[in-house]
């Protein structure tokens, strides 16, 4: 695939990502636990027509040894992880996590999405 067409399509499913997370947020508000939230949004991406696991394993290799496993909160497309948190502000930490989860997996694209406000936060990290 070449690139034009597979920066299309990062941006097609992200921006599928992000109105389904819109409108879960607007729908639920803040004060929900984090499982709630994700239990949520995989429905709302699911009625959208797109493929999500939830929890997604991703091994941690060391030097061709298996050390650990991370668990993406989701993965959509087999393309993008998505992160979410429900915290008073996304941190530097948070954006590591995600990055770390991308490198682990080999994907591209994280959207890290914060809950905990009435308007939804978010970040999109490229690895």
């Amino acid at each position: 695939m070449d690139t034009d067409k597979t920066n299309l399509l990062f941006e097609s499913v992200t921006e599928q990502i992000l109105r389904c997370a819109f409108e879960v947020c607007n729908t639920l508000g803040p004060g929900f636990l984090e499982k709630v939230y994700e239990r949520a949004l995989i429905r709302e991406l699911a009625a959208a027509g797109l493929v999500c696991v939830s929890q997604a394993p991703l091994p941690v290799f060391y030097k061709g040894a298996l050390v650990g496993d991370y668990f993406a909160d989701i993965l959509v497309e087999d393309l993008v992880l998505v992160e979410l948190k429900c915290v008073d502000r996304l941190m530097g930490e948070h954006s590591a996590q995600c990055l770390n989860y991308l490198k682990a997996s080999g994907k591209s694209i994280c959207l890290l999405l914060n809950f905990q406000k009435p308007r939804l936060e978010f970040r999109r990290l490229v690895g």
